[in-house]
């Protein structure tokens, strides 16, 4: 698993070069309704054991949470179950919404 900062991440959503991540959010819902990257894919953590299978094993996932610490968990668990191209939003949310876009609503 990798550490992402908010400004590599950023630059990484940026480059056309890139092929670009699956952002997997694994926040609650009510959290989504507060704020979210455009295009990231919800799947609250406590659905991430049973519905792992429906993600694709060689894609490059940025696992995104509040603070990082539930992407973190979720990032390990990935990692056990064989994906290889795992990827932790370090500090979340709330440090995109402080480094990359003050404007994002936090909570």
């Amino acid at each position: 698993m990798q550490q992402l900062t908010a400004t590599q991440l950023k630059a990484w959503l940026d480059d056309p070069a890139r092929d670009q991540p699956v952002l997997l959010d694994v926040r609650e819902p009510w959290e989504l309704d507060v704020c979210r990257l455009p295009g990231s894919q919800p799947l609250p953590m406590r659905a991430v054991p049973a519905r792992h299978p429906e993600l694709k094993r060689d894609a490059d996932i940025v696992i995104v949470c509040h603070h990082g610490a539930r992407s973190y968990q979720v990032a390990m668990f990935l990692e056990q179950q064989g994906f290889g191209c795992i990827h932790n939003l370090y500090g979340g949310l709330a440090a995109w919404a402080r480094d990359v876009d003050p404007t994002m609503p936090t909570y």
